[in-house]
């Protein structure tokens, strides 16, 4: 909490931070608590249940108050070095949406390679079959634009690990402009990769998103 703190002092002087706390089991809530207790800023999201990962997002986004809204993984597996440029990408320079990349030949990535080979081929198939110019969908360091991101959210179907990966593709079918850039990247814990259960879950989202975009007519904003 201290080098996000820091750096956002840094880059700002308005901010909130909001831990989205998704029904952890291991006392996390009690420390989250804690911190948001000890810090104005902090606000803390307490679910009982797991939600998924994108469910608790969109359950933080919709309790944020800031024009531009960012997510970060609280492991900071992305080097914060790269949250001014986050920002800047949407608050500088115009774009609409804005995304860390850990596959972009520039990017500095230390992670395992089962991780590494299963990450590699999700984005290929999603570059290919959903035509996205994104190299990295799942990096979990991104900025949106507030009304374009709410424009969108209601249409993303997606409430677990593809929600990104959705949320990116449907931008890019809308228009937006979406800015990748390479970051520094490191695995901060134990790989909970599965490959069987990865492919079918994930598989059976990129068919399920690309008959929408291209059969059913749902690739623009409802």
């Amino acid at each position: 909490m201290k080098t996000t703190l820091k750096t956002l002092t840094e880059i700002s002087p308005s901010f909130e931070i909001i831990i989205a706390e998704d029904g952890s089991k291991d006392e996390t809530d009690k420390i989250a608590e804690k911190i948001a207790d000890k810090y104005n800023c902090v606000k803390h999201l307490h679910s009982e249940e797991r939600l998924g990962r994108g469910t608790a997002l969109n359950r933080a986004f919709k309790s944020a108050s800031g024009e531009i809204l960012c997510y970060i993984d609280v492991d900071l597996a992305t080097n914060m070095k790269h949250l001014k440029e986050l920002i800047n990408s949407i608050h500088l320079e115009g774009f609409d949406f804005s995304t860390g990349s850990r596959l972009m030949p520039q990017s500095d990535v230390n992670r395992s390679f089962k991780r590494s080979v299963a990450s590699k081929g999700f984005n290929f198939i999603v570059r290919i079959l959903l035509r996205s110019k994104l190299y990295d969908h799942q990096c979990g360091f991104k900025a949106f634009k507030r009304k374009t991101l709410f424009e969108l959210l209601d249409s993303v179907e997606d409430k677990h690990w593809f929600w990104d990966t959705e949320l990116l593709v449907r931008a890019q079918y809308n228009g937006y402009k979406v800015k990748e850039f390479p970051v520094q990247w490191r695995h901060g814990g134990t790989t909970t990769v599965n490959l069987r259960r990865d492919v079918i879950g994930m598989g059976s989202q990129i068919i399920r998103l690309w008959w929408q975009l291209n059969v059913s007519g749902l690739s623009k904003k409802e």
